[in-house]
């Protein structure tokens, strides 16, 4: 299934392309470099195709463009996950990363919440780590996810937040692996 959005605003201009049973490849361009990294990281190993144009107001900080661009990947992976059927819903995996391991759980219930606690911050060249929880927020809220983010143990901050993004992409792949007898994984019968 492959979708394709765009946003608009003051702030951003984002084209992007997903293919939720891809293979991993990713072509994306944010103007923030580091960033760029990781979502070529969760692309690669959420298996999630990913084509991301942003132009952002990256004179005034990079805020703008992380929170935007967490938006507009939550919206398409609402209009790809919903209505739910015949996945298994939950996950959970850690990603370790030498000497840093980062947890993420995950239930694809269609009501947005969110748990973050990296306990990081300082930045990683120009990157601003506090936006990592704008970006995963904005995620959650627009995608329906339920989404739970922590550091078991690292020093590192490059390796904290790779795993971290890493660590979602597992979860959601494994959340979508397909289960034929689960129908409609919810004792309430939707989600």
């Amino acid at each position: 299934m492959i979708k394709e959005i765009s946003r608009v605003t003051k702030e951003t201009n984002i084209r992007l392309k997903a293919n939720l049973q891809g293979t991993g490849k990713s072509d994306i361009n944010t103007g923030i470099g580091f960033f760029d990294h990781m979502l070529e990281a969760f692309s690669k190993h959420s298996f999630i195709d990913l084509d991301i144009t942003c132009k952002g107001d990256l004179h005034v900080d990079f805020h703008h463009s992380v929170e935007d661009v967490g938006i507009v990947l939550g919206d398409i992976l609402r209009e790809m996950i919903y209505p739910v059927q015949n996945v298994e819903r939950f996950a959970d995996s850690v990603v370790v990363m030498d000497e840093a391991a980062v947890e993420c759980d995950i239930d694809l219930s269609n009501r947005a919440y969110l748990v973050f606690d990296l306990g990081i911050n300082g930045k990683i060249g120009n990157f601003d780590v506090e936006l990592c929880e704008e970006f995963f927020r904005a995620v959650a809220m627009n995608a329906g996810i339920s989404l739970h983010i922590v550091k078991l143990r690292g020093k590192n901050l490059h390796h904290i937040v790779e795993a971290a993004f890493k660590a979602f992409a597992v979860s959601l792949r494994r959340a979508l692996r397909e289960n034929s007898r689960a129908g409609t994984p919810s004792t309430k019968g939707v989600l």
